[in-house]
């Protein structure tokens, strides 16, 4: 694999020995390069921040930023980063799951179960084809949708709603893609963007990612209680939870 395929990691973890096996193990996995340790939550954000890794391997128990707060700071700064929780706290899994992680591997985990964990990553970023899960048959649009005027840091545009594919919180704004290629960055929150969009053809899927319901292509699963929702038109795919997956199928129904 060539050296710019390699999916960068981050790991965050005040105990050396720790980061030692992880480094180790995921360096040792073809297509994995770390790039990047931190022994606090400060410091894991701030090079977050400056490296930009597509998986970050967290902690619970750090001294400054607990692992849970770090991960809703990456959250909000990229949802689509893939966040694995290490720790030996074995009662903070139902919070890791509120911040959609990936994974959650209890201290002492044998290598095998992070080498199973590490393949997955791979599969989700190949876009690995996945047994969907049941899909929609079809959506009844009950009235038309019109157009936006949108203020964004270039100015302002006015856009047909259809064409819009996907809303998501991005770098701490929000951030709208069409099916034109086009990207505008609002200053507005995810929330009021919601508003102002057709509740028949938009859904709210995520606490980061609003999804126009006739581009959706499949739904395949992502961790253990999440799933991605990929669109037509566009590169860019979104999380689903299993709540609102199963608010999807309802009005799918």
């Amino acid at each position: 694999m060539k050296e710019n395929a390699l999916i960068p990691v981050l790991i965050a973890d005040d105990d050396p020995g720790m980061r030692l096996i992880l480094r180790k193990k995921i360096q040792a996995t073809e297509g994995f390069c770390v790039i990047a340790e931190a022994a606090t939550g400060d410091e894991a954000m701030a090079l977050f921040e400056k490296c930009a890794p597509r998986v970050v391997f967290l902690d619970v128990d750090m001294p400054g930023k607990t692992g849970i707060e770090c991960a809703r700071l990456i959250q909000d700064q990229n949802p689509g980063c893939i966040l694995i929780f290490a720790t030996g706290h074995e009662e903070y899994m139902g919070e890791a799951f509120e911040v959609y992680a990936f994974d959650y591997l209890v201290k002492p985990f044998r290598l095998d179960r992070l080498e199973q964990t590490l393949q997955r990553i791979q599969a989700r970023l190949a876009h690995s084809p996945m047994a969907p899960l049941p899909g929609p048959r079809a959506l009844p649009i009950r009235k038309t949708a019109g157009r936006l005027m949108l203020r964004h840091r270039e100015g302002v545009s006015f856009i047909d709603m259809m064409d819009i594919l996907l809303v998501q919180r991005e770098e701490r704004s929000t951030v709208v893609y069409t099916g034109k290629n086009e990207r505008y960055v609002l200053s507005e929150t995810l929330s009021e963007m919601e508003s102002r969009l057709d509740g028949d053809i938009f859904f709210r899927c995520h606490k980061s990612y609003i999804i126009n319901l006739r581009a959706i292509r499949d739904i395949t699963p992502y961790g253990r209680w999440t799933y991605v929702v990929r669109l037509e038109g566009t590169e860019h795919d979104a999380l689903i939870t299993h709540e609102k997956y199963e608010e999807l199928e309802q009005r799918f129904a």
